[in-house]
């Protein structure tokens, strides 16, 4: 990822999730908060409710990807928390990154002049 880095540890997954704003739909729930940095951090998380670890492995391979892809989408400043649910063990790929997108819309996270992809 070229804009971004990962969010690897607990404390900053617990903060977004408590002073960050979700949004969801049938496969993801999105958190989103400001971090004042000018780059942005990405987290994962994919519980064992979903499936064994290849299933889980699959669905992260598949959101990291997606966010990759449409990384210069998004803006700047910002910890972003992905967390899959058990309806992403059946999604493609395809469905998981409209998920993220309408998802990043819904929290207007996303630069404007982009949004003609849908």
């Amino acid at each position: 990822m070229k804009f971004s880095e990962s969010l690897k540890k607990n404390t900053d997954f617990r903060n977004v999730y408590n002073n960050g704003t979700s949004h969801a739909n049938r496969i993801l729930v999105l958190y989103v908060l400001a971090n004042h940095t000018g780059r942005n951090r990405f987290g994962i998380s994919v519980s064992k409710k979903v499936g064994n670890s290849v299933v889980r492995h699959r669905i992260t391979r598949l959101i990291r990807e997606s966010y990759r892809l449409h990384e210069e989408m998004f803006k700047s400043g910002l910890d972003i928390v992905a967390i899959a649910r058990v309806s992403a063990k059946q999604a493609s790929y395809q469905d998981i990154e409209k998920a993220l997108l309408s998802l990043a819309n819904l929290h207007s996270i996303t630069i404007e002049k982009q949004m003609e992809l849908f």
